[in-house]
Parts: structure tokens; C-alpha cells; sequence
């Protein structure tokens, strides 16, 4: 069957953003094809012209131009990447959709499209919603098998997006346990780039996303794009060179062989694509994607709540997990404002290592004779919240659930079972086993004030059969998902936490039913700082855990002092990850200090924008502040010795020019000035300006730890007023300091220094 040249003239399928357009070029007979996804055009742009008739045939080529539509498919004339594979005992592999019904869900906006090839017998429904605020655009596919036979599905793309021709690199992320989020540029050619996992959970060495530029791009200004598969299993995304000097970019679950089989009416739904363009480069990019997951987070109790100062007791005790060495970390925790205690690995029946015990979620008769009652209790008067860490969808082979249930585990029949970490992985899509864990989970939480859960995923899929022998990836990824569903309603108040050794679980899939990701388990605070950059790309900070970890680091030998460490944790949820016993009580009056600094700042933090830069010689910056800059927080990290005489000045180009700002240095109360190994002279004194002297309110939250601190050290810090045009481009200038060090700074707009009605005249107090 070939396609005819359409005479009918096209309809154009306009969805507005705030700041972006896409248009789709509807003719009879075919799928619509893409014809713009970009800066937002005016409310009635349209294309002069149809799509073909700007085009000639070129030579050695089709009768009929094949352009890219929103479902190319293969077998038929497109001879590009093709957005379904699929076929029926080797029949039926060529599609073509030769009608489309088109129902617009909200106007402008949100936009399903019914894709139908008869011939083929398949019926593909692609929705595309447009933000009209943030530019979000998600998209998703649901395939339908309407033959008679069943349909092998080899390959279905959750979405299809056309990428203007001037885009020339992809920035991904790889990486491995402990350097997740590491920055891969890669230039856009004719060759094609993909990236692929099949690992079975979202992995640490391949995100299931990326970011396209054009030349020019930068932190906060040029266009760029990005997109993200929601999704916490196997997955593959391409970007493809097209015939027209266009891109397409796929993502979609990658599929094992014999994985999805549509018996007659059966369909297969994609998970959703978040993607988005933005002209204010990656800052613009980052909060339209901040804004869109923070739309989609389910807080218990439905509002989110002020992240609470937490601590995790791993690399404190590891599976030394007595009730004597617990409740006095508890204590020290308490003691220095800590509001959520964590009891990680090592609670659990037999569990005394990593090599026994998972699967037996009860409290180990020896460590806890009578349960973890008093142990709640005794955090709880301490006025602590409890949390606890569990992995359910693993098993050891020395565990009496293996032992009683050994047909459990995910396994092949006639292969070896291979263990990572000792444990083998749960086949979660049998019902006993997920009827199992739910039991066991709400016994705990049935039976004490459990706030927390720390959920970890501590090993890839290997040998991933189900029971009939058929791969289970993506059966295992919907009943985890399943399962956390069912406890979430069981237990609406309790927050999870998506753990999976370190930073091997984190996307928008997992994040409809958990609250917070662990980022790595790397907590040396020189590390963190690319690894939180780079989530911070796709995710806001409230739900990114950032810890201040012992020194040296566990995980690279290096050590940072106090408040370098706290600095970097500043910048997400903070937590504390060491044995706060074992601080002297220098180091416990500061951590107290950057704790009380924290809860002064988690708010404006955590509700704003996040915006991120460079300064060379080895300075970054990351700033938080509400939507329009009126306040900021300002962290500026030395990761280097500086190789020049006198540091780069740091420029924000996110502020009002019309403004002036009060800029003043944040020093934790308790503590030297500055956060070197050294006290220095106040900043401002180092800058040689006036500064203005605003007054201080004083805070009791660690009054205890101040009051071995001379009331010298207690002195509010300095200020100045800086015209906003001067550190927009000139810039904020910056005091030496040695390596793995922080200048703190917040900035509040003052008043317009010229009339400028086209913004807003709001004032932020300090």
C-alpha cells in the first residue's frame, strides 16, 4: 500500500507553553507529522505551507516524501529509527497508520492522538500534554493489539521528539556506584548516539535522560532541551541524524526478548517521557523540570512539611546496631538539633553482616529481645522522628525466608544463580511474595510510630525469569511500584525513600510514590559536589540527600573539615551520616551551627528556584532564592587551589537589574568567620567596603553547645548594598580562600535603582 499525496489541505496541531510551541501537521492517511517543538511562536502562527509541498524530491529517493511524524514506523518507506518493532510469527512486522483520530483533552494544550493501521491490526494512542506555565511537556504511549494472533513487541517508544537542526551536543550522565551523575558531552553528528540499560533497575552508570544544546548554550542563557523517562527499569534513548539535518530523540523501556507478548486485545502502556525546552539554558531547563516533579510528588498528608535534619546511622555503626550504642547516638543526635533519626542495615532477624537475613524483616531476637519498642520510645522522647531501612525485593540464601521459599527468587532454570552482595532478588511479581512483604512491612508499622522508610535495591537483575521462565524486568519494576502503592495507602503518613546503593534508583517513575532519593554513597563532600550537580539538573534539592559524612570519607580516603562538608550537604535535604559521639566539642558547636543554619534557610531553599554556575579557577556557585531573585542563598565552593593571584569575581545573572541588593556573608552562629581551616577577617573588611550592620536575631536551638563559645565569636556579619547591573556583569567579588572551602552569601533586593514598572517592586526582608 502506498501513500498518496494528500490534497486536502492539513490541519496544524498547536499546543502553547508559557515560554515554548509545538506544532504537528495532521494530513489524511498518516500519522501527524512533526513540524515544530521550539521557542513559543505567536497564538496564531501556523507553517505557510504544508510540509511536502517546501520540500523537492530529491534524486534516487520515493515517489513520496517520508518526513518524521510523531510515530515513524518501519517496513514502509521511513528507513530511520522506527518507534515500534513488532510482529506476529514473523508477519505483520511492517506498519503504517493510515488514520488518526484527534481529541483535544484540554484546548491548546493537552492532545490525544489515535493512531490506526489496519492492515497491520495495531492501534497506537499517543498523548502529548503541554504546561501551559512550567513547559513541561509529557508525553506516553499505549499500544493496542487488535489482531487475531499475538503480537511480539520488540521495541515501542514512549515518545518521539523532533530536535531543530542546529542542535549540535547531548550532555548525559554515567557513571557507577559512588560517581554517579558524571557529565558526558557528546557532539551531535550523523552518527547515531544511543544509550541503552538493561540492568533492571535505573543503574547508576546510565540515566534515563539527557540534555540537547545549540551553540552558544549556556547556564543561563541559548536554547536547550531536555527529556527524562519516568521509569525505574531497563530503558534506551536515541538521537538520530534525519535526511532534513533534523533530529529525532526517542526513549522508551528497552525490552527483553519474548519480554511483551499482546495477546488478542491485550495493550502495552510506555511510561511517561518528561521533557521540556527552555531559552534560559540549563538553569531554565532545571527549574522547568523542578517545577513539573514537584507537581507530581504525593507528601504525606498531602503537604510537603520542612525537611527535617536527618540522620542515618550507617557509617556510624554499620550492623552495629545495639541498643546501647543506638540510643546513645540517638542522645548525641538530639543533642545537636537532629529531628529524624534513621536505623539503616543490621536490625533484622540473623542480621549481624551483609551475608545473612534479608527476607526475615522481624527484629533480631538478640540485638532487640523485646522489639524495637523502647528503642522508638527513647528516640521519640528525645523528640525524633523513627525511620527505618529495609530491602525488601532482596533475599540472602542464608535466611530462613530463602530456606522455607527457595522457588522465590528470580531465577533460570538450568543456569546458575548469581549473587551480588550475597543476596538474590525476590520475584516481587508472584503474589505470595508481595502479599508476604506487605505482611511483614505493616507489622512493623502496624505495631510502633514509624515514619520512615529507607527502601534499598542494592543489586542489578541477573537470571530475571519469572516462573513460566519468561523475563520478569519490567513485571518487577510495576510490582515494586505496586507495592509501594499499597503501602503508601495503608500507611499514608509514612515517607520512603528510594535507596538503591546510593544513587542506582532515581528518576520520575519511582518519585510517584517515594519523597526523597539517596544520591550516592559517596558522602566525601569534594565528590558530591558534580554528583548533586548533576541531579539537580532534573530534580529539585528537597528530595536529594546530602549528608555530612566522616572524616576521612569512607568511600576516597580524602578528608574535608566540618563546614566544607556541611556547605555541600546545604545544597539538598541535609543529613548527618557519622558518629556524632566521636566529634570533640569544636566539632559538635559547628555542626550544631551549620544544623541551626539549615533549618533558618530549608524553606526559601526547598519552595524556589536553584540556579547553578561556574567562575573558573576552580570556583562553582549554586544559588537558591524565591521565583524572581529577590533573595538569594549564595554557596560558592573552592574545589581547587586557586592558580590565580586574586580569585574571578562570581557574576549572577539571575538578578533584577533594576535593583540594588544587600549583600551580606553568612556565618553559622557559633563559629569562626569564614569556612577555611583558619578564621579570617570579616569579608567585607576583606573587600574594603562600608559594610551596613543589620541586626541578628539570636536562636536557642543549640544554645548548649554555644555557651562553651566566647560571645565574641557571636558578632552579626557584614553588609553592603551592591547595584544589581554591577554583579550581573561584572560580578561579586570573591575572598581567596584555600582548597575545599565555602563562601556563604545572602543577597536581598533593596529597592529599583530606576523606574521599572515591567517588574515586580517586591521587597524581601532579611
Amino acid at each position: 500500500m502506498s501513500i498518496e499525496q494528500p490534497h486536502a489541505p492539513p490541519e496544524f496541531l498547536v499546543l502553547h507553553g508559557c515560554s515554548s510551541t509545538i506544532v504537528l501537521e495532521h494530513n489524511v492517511g498518516e500519522a501527524p507529522l512533526w513540524r515544530y517543538w521550539g521557542p513559543r511562536l505567536h497564538a496564531c502562527s501556523v507553517p505557510p505551507a504544508p510540509l511536502r509541498a517546501q520540500r523537492m524530491l530529491p534524486s534516487f529517493t520515493l515517489d513520496v516524501d517520508q518526513p518524521l511524524s510523531i510515530a515513524p514506523t518501519f517496513g514502509v518507506g521511513w528507513f530511520g529509527q522506527s518507534a515500534l518493532l513488532a510482529q506476529r510469527s514473523g508477519r505483520d512486522f511492517a506498519q503504517a497508520f493510515t488514520h488518526c483520530e484527534v481529541q483535544w483533552l484540554r484546548p491548546q494544550t493537552a492532545l490525544r492522538l489515535g493512531l490506526v493501521d489496519p492492515q497491520a491490526a495495531v492501534r497506537l494512542d499517543v498523548d502529548i500534554h503541554l504546561d501551559a506555565e512550567s513547559d513541561v511537556l509529557v508525553l506516553s504511549s499505549r499500544l493496542q493489539n487488535l489482531g487475531d494472533g499475538t503480537l511480539d513487541v520488540a521495541w515501542l517508544a514512549a515518545a518521539t521528539l523532533a530536535l531543530p537542526s542546529h542542535c549540535d551536543t547531548v550532555r548525559s550522565y554515567a557513571g557507577q556506584h559512588m560517581h554517579e551523575f558524571m557529565l558526558q558531552t557528546d557532539v551531535l553528528s550523523r552518527s547515531l548516539w544511543r544509550r541503552e540499560n538493561r540492568r533492571g533497575r535505573t543503574s547508576h552508570d546510565c540515566f534515563p535522560g539527557a540534555v540537547v544544546t545549540v551553540p552558544g548554550a549556556t547556564q543561563d542563557a541559548g536554547l536547550v532541551y531536555g527529556a527524562h523517562l519516568a521509569w525505574s527499569g531497563n530503558h534506551q534513548q536515541t538521537i538520530e541524524w534525519l535526511p532534513d539535518g533534523m533530529y529525532q530523540w526517542q526513549l522508551g523501556e528497552w525490552l527483553a526478548p519474548g519480554e511483551v507478548r499482546l495477546a488478542p486485545g491485550e495493550s502495552l502502556r510506555t511510561p511517561d517521557v518528561v521533557a521540556s525546552c527552555s531559552s534560559a539554558g540549563l538553569n531554565g531547563l532545571a527549574h522547568n523540570f523542578h517545577t513539573e516533579l514537584r507537581r507530581r510528588l504525593q507528601w504525606p498528608g498531602g503537604v510537603r512539611r520542612p525537611r527535617p535534619v536527618h540522620l542515618n546511622t550507617w557509617e556510624a555503626l554499620y550492623f552495629n546496631v545495639e541498643p546501647v550504642n543506638v540510643n546513645a547516638l540517638a542522645k548525641a543526635a538530639a543533642d545537636i538539633g537532629i529531628e529524624r533519626f534513621v536505623m539503616d542495615d543490621g536490625w533484622f532477624h540473623g542480621r549481624h553482616n551483609d551475608r545473612a537475613g534479608l527476607g526475615d524483616w522481624w527484629p533480631d531476637e538478640n540485638k532487640f529481645p523485646a522489639g524495637l519498642g523502647a528503642l522508638i520510645a527513647h528516640v521519640n522522647d528525645l523528640g525524633m522522628e523513627f525511620g527505618l531501612w529495609v530491602e525488601p525485593e532482596m533475599v540472602n540464601p542464608d535466611s530462613d525466608l530463602y530456606r522455607n521459599h527457595p522457588d522465590w527468587a528470580l531465577q533460570l532454570q538450568g543456569r546458575p544463580l548469581l549473587t551480588a552482595r550475597n543476596q538474590l532478588v525476590l520475584d516481587i511479581a508472584r503474589p505470595e511474595v508481595t502479599h508476604y512483604l506487605f505482611d511483614r512491612l505493616c507489622a512493623l508499622l502496624d505495631a510502633h510510630p514509624i515514619r520512615y522508610l529507607k527502601w534499598d535495591h542494592n543489586r542489578d537483575l541477573t537470571c530475571a525469569g519469572l516462573h513460566d521462565g519468561r523475563p520478569g524486568y519490567r513485571a518487577q519494576v510495576q510490582a515494586f511500584y505496586t507495592l509501594l502503592e499499597r503501602l503508601r495507602k495503608a500507611h499514608p503518613l509514612v515517607e520512603i525513600e528510594s535507596c538503591s546503593g546510593g544513587g542506582g534508583r532515581i528518576d520520575f517513575g519511582v518519585l510517584r510514590y517515594t519523597h526523597r532519593v539517596w544520591t550516592s554513597d559517596c558522602i566525601d563532600a569534594l565528590s558530591r559536589i558534580d554528583i548533586q550537580r548533576g541531579m539537580l539538573q532534573f530534580f529539585p534539592p528537597e528530595i536529594m540527600g546530602a549528608h555530612v559524612g566522616t572524616a576521612p570519607a569512607h568511600t576516597t580516603g580524602r578528608t574535608q573539615n566540618v563546614a566544607f562538608r556541611a556547605a555541600v550537604a546545604m545544597s539538598g535535604h541535609f543529613g548527618v551520616e557519622l558518629d556524632v559521639r566521636k566529634l570533640d566539642l569544636t566539632q559538635r558547636t559547628e555542626l550544631a551551627a551549620w544544623i541551626e543554619l539549615y533549618k533558618q534557610w530549608r524553606e526559601r531553599c526547598h519552595r524556589g528556584r536553584t540556579w547553578l554556575g561556574e567562575a573558573g579557577d576552580g570556583l562553582s556557585w549554586q544559588a537558591h532564592g524565591d521565583e524572581n531573585a529577590n533573595e538569594l542563598l549564595l554557596l560558592v565552593y573552592r574545589r581547587a587551589p586557586s592558580d590565580h593571584r586574586y580569585p574571578p569575581s562570581v557574576r549572577l545573572p539571575m538578578l533584577d537589574p533594576a535593583a540594588r541588593y544587600q549583600v551580606l556573608e553568612i556565618v553559622p552562629r557559633g563559629t569562626l568567620r569564614g569556612t577555611g581551616r583558619h578564621a579570617s577577617a570579616p569579608f567585607f573588611d576583606r573587600l574594603g567596603e562600608t559594610p551596613v550592620r543589620p541586626p541578628r536575631a539570636q536562636s536557642s536551638a543549640v544554645a548548649k553547645v554555644d555557651a562553651a563559645r566566647p560571645a565574641s565569636t557571636l558578632q552579626p556579619p557584614d553588609a553592603m548594598e551592591i547595584d544589581a547591573t554591577w554583579l550581573i556583569h561584572a560580578g561579586l567579588a570573591m575572598p581567596r580562600g584555600h582548597a575545599e572551602t565555602v563562601c556563604i552569601m545572602h543577597l536581598a533586593r533593596c529597592a529599583p535603582a530606576i523606574p521599572a514598572p515591567q517588574r515586580g517592586q517586591e521587597h524581601a526582608g532579611i
